[in-house]
């Protein structure tokens, strides 16, 4: 049976409320959801952890301190034999190469799932999915986007969701 992961990043809210209407709905649909980290705010992740069937997270350079003693840096998930590691790459700068991150995780991982850099990335590159869903709200030049990454019989299917258009 098909799994639907729906991934975001970078919300830089105070509240769950302050998430885009749509994007929280995704949340409540999905079966795992996946947040790449810059919550901002714990309020963030306790809403998103209350909405969700089934949540993964990390935290960002962006999130308080008490985000940042909660929820772990690095995670590697498994689901119908596929892994899939997250992360928050925030040592990353213009030259940035998406093998870059794989020191993250040691051990070799089907897909990676990051935040940090407020740009879409849905590329497999040597075998390994990279999947950056950019930012959840819309500001000026850049839209709110999230990505979906269904799993289905060890098979990857990502796309990238654009929830509302650049300002």
């Amino acid at each position: 049976m098909a799994v639907k992961i729906v991934v975001l990043s970078d919300t830089h809210c105070r509240d769950w409320e302050d998430v885009h209407p749509d994007i929280r709905k995704a949340v409540t649909l999905a079966d795992i959801v996946v947040h790449c980290g810059d919550f901002t705010y714990m309020a963030v992740v306790e809403g998103l952890q209350r909405n969700a069937k089934r949540s993964v997270v990390v935290h960002g350079n962006s999130d308080q301190v008490d985000v940042r003693r909660a929820i772990p840096y690095v995670q590697v998930i498994e689901i119908e034999g596929v892994r899939v590691g997250v992360t928050h790459p925030a040592w990353g700068g213009p030259e940035f190469n998406l093998s870059e991150l794989l020191p993250d995780f040691p051990d070799p991982v089907d897909a990676i799932l990051f935040g940090h850099f407020h740009e879409t990335v849905n590329e497999l590159r040597e075998g390994v999915l990279f999947l950056n869903p950019g930012q959840a709200y819309a500001s000026f030049r850049v839209p709110a986007t999230i990505a979906t990454l269904t799993i289905d019989k060890g098979r990857m299917t990502p796309e990238i969701v654009i929830i509302e258009k650049e300002r």
